[in-house]
């Protein structure tokens, strides 16, 4: 690891950005340009003195898990990605075969604009790439979680605990319909590695999953309404428009609510309340720090 370089890299890519940027307030007038090292810890899901001590030489060497957050929390390009691996000695994450979760900078500039809609970035096999604060505080942050747990259809199926804010009707529909993308992504990525382990993991802890995997339903994602039963503002019920990204690997999916209605008042009460207590490291403290979204 090249650490000089590595913490001058951080240095400089966090000065030309803006809270704006990032879709955080501006606040108090700044002495110096760009974002402040805590900014970009909460972005990165990081502590303050973690990040500090890359910037300062002498942080432990950072994991994937981390690297990869620091370019979404950074707005990186691809090359500037990759630049970011490789000084930090470690091999860029796309693999022959596999789907990139480097989120666009310019897919992360329109989901930090929409700042009264929640809206969210997935990998097609149903990772959560990005949130905006509406989605967190809307579907729980999903940002400290383990790689594994930011899966929505692993979750959906090993940890059936994260169905609890949507209605117990819509779970079969939802369940067929997580089962049903997947499905499409094995067969148009078969070299995929990530999304065939996937399917073997839930095979072997989900008869649920089995049992509609067996069904051979395949369906790619593009629309739905749903309503999310959220503890703090109760039933949200929002359309969800579904945004394919470059090569289809990637969806930007808004979530709206019909003008007028008491669910866009629910979320603007939402917005206002923003996300209080509802990062909570602890499921048991409060249904929406056991994120479900999707």
């Amino acid at each position: 690891m090249d650490r000089a370089q590595f913490a001058d890299f951080l240095r400089r890519s966090r000065s030309r950005l803006t809270p704006t940027d990032v879709g955080l307030p501006v606040g108090a007038r700044r002495r110096t340009p760009g974002l402040r090292r805590e900014e970009v810890a909460q972005l990165a899901g990081m502590s303050v003195d973690y990040y500090t001590r890359l910037e300062q030489q002498r942080g432990p060497h950072p994991s994937a898990q981390l690297l990869a957050a620091l370019a979404r929390a950074l707005r990186l390009t691809d090359d500037e990605r990759d630049h970011l691996y490789h000084l930090a000695g470690q091999p860029p994450p796309l693999a022959a075969g596999c789907a990139d979760a480097h989120v666009r900078p310019g897919l992360l500039l329109i989901l930090d604009r929409l700042y009264d809609t929640p809206a969210q970035v997935f990998s097609d096999m149903g990772d959560t790439l990005a949130q905006n604060a509406l989605s967190a505080a809307l579907f729980g942050d999903f940002s400290g979680l383990p790689q594994a747990e930011r899966n929505i259809v692993w979750r959906w199926f090993a940890r059936p605990g994260s169905r609890g804010l949507f209605a117990e009707e819509a779970h079969d529909r939802l369940g067929r319909i997580h089962v049903a993308q997947l499905r499409a992504v094995v067969a148009a990525y078969p070299d995929d590695t990530r999304a065939a382990a996937l399917v073997r993991q839930l095979l072997s802890v989900s008869p649920e999953f089995a049992e509609l995997w067996a069904d051979h339903d395949v369906a790619v994602r593009r629309g739905d309404t749903k309503t999310v039963l959220h503890p703090m503002v109760g039933a949200v019920e929002l359309d969800c428009e579904v945004m394919l990204g470059d090569r289809h690997r990637q969806r930007l999916v808004v979530y709206t609510a019909r003008p007028g209605s008491v669910a866009q008042e629910r979320l603007e009460l939402l917005r206002v309340v923003g996300l209080q207590d509802l990062r909570s490291p602890d499921p048991d403290r409060h249904p929406a720090a056991n994120p479900a979204g999707g």
